[in-house]
């Protein structure tokens, strides 16, 4: 067996006499005469023959090409004899050599020599450089930059940008990527220019400074066909508001088949942005079905259908929305959305609607109330009084007490019919009577043209309002028609002109129509603008121009007040201070009492620098104002000093310097419990029959807020209410529901009993216990009194039932409130399993009439509402059920 060796320089393999040279192979007489002249050499270097040495190494590579260590030091001769043609052949050679065998450390001393030597080739410094990535960065970058040079030099631009491709992994920075991209375009690379565009983007958008969106534009510019550029580019327009710049940037890639998910989701912001929800529609819907959180993107789509006034489908994409939340347990998510949504911007009749049975079916009273607002507003926008009245009646159920509310009550006045009026005034708790024939059309039946122009104006503005232009230029050409020029001293009309960019235009000579002068009134009547106050006088009656409205608005906030206050002194302390205030009275006193008697509570309240009252002077005023009251009714007397009805207390008017008196009477149903008496001193005053109409509002508040403040401290008294739960106990039922037929007779409202039952007691208790039972019902009691409004009582009715009694509620709104509580209850299990909780009900509406007495109210109520309840469980349980009340005719 035969094996090669190599010796390089210095080797030694001398033979120790001739015969033994002989001896040796062949091969090893070879190696042994190179050994001869490598010495040969190594001695002509020891001499200083440098040149002779050079010749003897040349002569040795000539003879076997693979002595590399010869080559160097040859190399090394050439360069010290500035023989640099020479050294470059050598080291190149050598370079090759080593960096094929991947001898990195050789290689890189051999370069670096070659370097001394010349400039390296293009193709050494590449290979330079690939060797040296591992280990020196530097040197490497160095490397590749000196190819990227020659190649350019050189005119081979390709291999330049193979080069510069190095470069920019090794040291991957904008500029590197610019140079790349632009060598790219040179040579017509269109791929590889965008590819570093959009990577120099990239960058400067991880660095969060300078401006990648010039860096996606360029590289979308270059090859609109690569997709993340297109992306990037879109993305960029859209967030500077280029919506339709977007749209196009992406509109080719994203509308293919094998588009990707974030480009289809691009494309279909950029329509939405752009105005185009209908386009944008099939991709929003794919969105949605991969990822339920993307319904931000449906509310937005929603929100520009409403925009370009495409109402039917902005409703239908709500109900699918709404669907595919609730599915994935994101109803509240979608409720704060659609929220969100529609307050930005102004839905059509038909979307409010959607939205009062969203937020009435998810306990959002506030919301609930503010949307019945607004569909108050185009309703009567449009016209349709009606729906409006409906609209407010149902946002007075909710709050009665919301601002503005006796201002749209007053905006129906005369335009529906009067009993309508007087059911929605008495949602107000009192808050404002009036009488059937005022209730009604205006006097003679027809409109002034004041109130048609007021009302034109305000539709106008409504409609403008809701973004619903079309309706709002259709209601000012009705103006201008009918008052041609009115705009010209009408600043508010003109103003609406403008907002609705309507430029009226009429033919020459057309001026303003001049209104219709009232005829004389008839012989014996008071004239316009009086009406009767007390008998035998008359006083301004209320006007366009008085401060009615004002005042009406005014008393939501004093009953506000009053209705806070938990016991009789504090309602009377505070009716005094707000009404005393309200009116710049001198003096205002509230007593409490029973005609002919004392009275049993009494408060004052003076304006700054009035003397209060002794005692005996507020007793003697009050009975006698009383009698008065109760003999024709609110009391008006303008010169108090004097007058004959008041003899009996003019010592007392004339020590207290009264001059004028107001006084209403507390009414507590039919039954006299008190009076309200405003004193103007010093000067005299004409009290307006809008005081008198403002004032007994406000005292009709106060008997209510009495009885409230009575019922409460009773029963904190009795101590009837379950610390645990919030309800009252079965004791109270009969008080409470006695209490609440009074105040729905006295103020013709209506009233609901419920029964709520969530088991039955007897199979439970025996198979659960009854402390198991009692917890559930613990449970439910919380959950039921913190969904249910401040006026609405429960009653713990018996072991597993609850009753609710509604104020102010009717029949068909209390199968709501038993959607909302079995909504609320979702989460509560029946005892001792993991059952949903059954809720079976029985609903009964009060019958109220004035003639029928209370206590048979009650007694029909109660029985009526537990067959309700039991036709409920004849069902199947689980139900709701109502029975109306079958009222026979009284026999002749």
């Amino acid at each position: 067996m035969s094996c090669y060796v190599r010796l390089n320089v210095g080797a030694r393999l001398l033979p120790t006499s001739a015969t033994d040279y002989n001896a040796l192979p062949e091969y090893a007489r070879v190696m042994a005469d190179f050994s001869k002249r490598i010495e040969k050499a190594e001695k002509y270097l020891q001499k200083g023959k440098t040149e002779s040495a050079l010749e003897e190494y040349l002569g040795i590579l000539e003879d076997d090409p693979n002595q590399d260590g010869v080559r160097s030091s040859a190399a090394d001769l050439c360069l010290q004899l500035n023989r640099a043609g020479d050294a470059t052949k050598l080291l190149s050679v050598l370079f090759e050599r080593q960096a094929g065998i991947g001898d990195v450390s050789k290689a890189n001393i051999t370069y670096k020599k070659l370097l001394k030597a010349t400039t390296p080739t293009p193709e050494q410094s590449l290979r330079y450089g690939q060797l040296m990535e591992k280990t020196s960065k530097k040197d490497a970058l160095d490397a590749y930059e000196a190819a990227v040079g020659s190649f350019t030099s050189a005119g081979r631009k390709q291999d330049a940008l193979a080069a510069l491709k190095r470069v920019v992994a090794l040291d991957p920075k904008v500029e590197n990527y610019r140079r790349e991209g632009e060598l790219a375009t040179e040579l017509f690379d269109i791929k590889a220019a965008a590819e570093a565009f959009f990577q120099a983007g990239e960058l400067e958008a991880k660095a969060g400074d300078g401006n990648p969106g010039a860096w996606y534009a360029r590289a979308f510019t270059t090859d609109p066909t690569l997709p993340h550029a297109a992306l990037a580019h879109g993305k960029t327009l859209l967030a500077k508001g280029d919506a339709k710049g977007a749209v196009q940037a992406v509109e080719a890639l994203a509308t293919g088949a094998a588009a990707s998910p974030e480009l289809r989701e691009a494309y279909c912001r950029g329509l939405l942005a752009s105005g185009r929800p209908l386009d944008a529609e099939p991709y929003v819907w794919e969105l949605l079905d991969k990822d339920p959180a993307q319904a931000d993107e449906v509310g937005r789509m929603i929100a520009e259908l409403i925009k370009a006034e495409q109402m039917e489908k902005a409703l239908a994409a709500a109900h699918r929305l709404e669907e595919n939340q609730t599915k994935h347990d994101r109803r509240r998510e979608y409720v704060n959305l659609i929220k969100e949504v529609t307050d930005k911007q102004a839905p059509s009749v038909e979307f409010l609607e959607y939205l009062v049975e969203v937020y009435n079916a998810n306990n959002r009273e506030q919301d609930y109330c503010a949307t019945l607002i607004k569909l108050f507003q185009l309703y009567y926008a449009a016209g349709n009084f009606i729906k409006a009245a409906d609209s407010l009646d149902a946002a007075a159920e909710v709050d009665a007490y919301e601002p503005g509310h006796q201002k749209r009550l007053e905006m129906l006045r005369g335009k529906i019919d009067s009993s309508r009026f007087n059911a929605v005034a008495n949602r107000f708790a009192g808050a404002v009577k009036v009488d059937e024939d005022k209730a009604g059309a205006p006097a003679g039946g027809m409109e002034s043209e004041t109130t048609v122009l007021d009302d034109l104006m305000l539709q106008a503005e409504i409609f403008l309002q809701y973004s619903m232009r079309s309706k709002a230029v259709e209601r000012l050409e009705r103006i201008q028609k009918l008052f041609p020029r009115e705009e010209d001293k009408n600043e508010k009309l003109r103003s609406l002109y403008m907002n609705a960019g309507l430029l009226p235009k009429y033919p020459s000579g057309v001026g303003a129509v001049a209104p219709a002068v009232p005829a004389a009134p008839a012989s014996g009547a008071p004239p316009p603008g009086l009406a009767p106050a007390v008998p035998g006088s008359y006083a301004a009656a209320p006007s366009a121009n008085d401060a009615a409205v004002d005042n009406i608005a005014r008393v939501t906030e004093i009953t506000r007040n009053i209705y806070r206050q938990g016991n009789v002194k504090s309602v009377l302390f505070t009716a005094v201070n707000e009404v005393g205030r309200h009116w710049s009275a001198s003096r205002c006193v509230a007593g409490l009492c029973t005609p002919g008697k004392p009275p049993s509570a009494a408060l004052e309240y003076c304006a700054p620098g009035v003397k209060q009252s002794d005692v005996m002077a507020i007793v003697k005023l009050i009975g006698t104002l009383q009698a008065l009251a109760v003999a024709r009714g609110p009391v008006l007397i303008p010169n108090a000093p004097g007058n004959p009805d008041l003899a009996g207390v003019q010592q007392f008017i004339e020590a207290l310097t009264i001059q004028s008196i107001l006084a209403v009477p507390l009414m507590d149903g039919d039954e006299h419990a008190g009076v309200l008496i405003l004193e103007q001193c010093y000067t005299p005053r004409d009290w307006r029959q809008t005081d008198v109409f403002v004032l007994k509002t406000i005292a009709d508040q106060m008997v209510l807020a009495v009885n409230n403040s009575r019922l409460r401290s009773l029963v904190k008294t009795l101590a009837v209410t379950d610390e645990k739960s919030g309800l009252l106990r079965r004791a109270s039922y009969l008080d409470v529901l006695l209490s609440e037929v009074k105040r729905s007779i006295q103020q013709t409202s209506t009233a609901c009993v419920m029964l709520l039952q969530f088991a039955k007691a007897g199979p439970l208790v025996k198979e659960v216990g009854e402390p198991a039972v009692e917890s559930m019902m613990t449970q439910i009691g919380q959950v039921i009194t913190s969904h249910i409004r401040q006026n609405d009582v429960a009653v713990r009715y018996d072991l597993t039932t609850i009753a609710l009694v509604l104020s102010d509620t009717n029949e068909k709104n209390a199968f709501f409130v038993v959607d909302k509580l079995r909504k609320a209850l979702a989460g509560v299990r029946l005892a001792g399993s993991d059952k949903p909780l059954p809720i079976t009900t029985g609903i009964a509406e009060l019958v109220i009439r004035s003639n029928f007495d209370p206590i048979d109210v009650v007694t029909e109520v109660i029985n009526r509402v537990e067959r309700a309840l039991d036709a409920a469980r004849a069902e199947g349980g689980d139900k709701a059920n109502a029975l109306a009340a079958k009222l026979e005719p009284v026999p002749a």
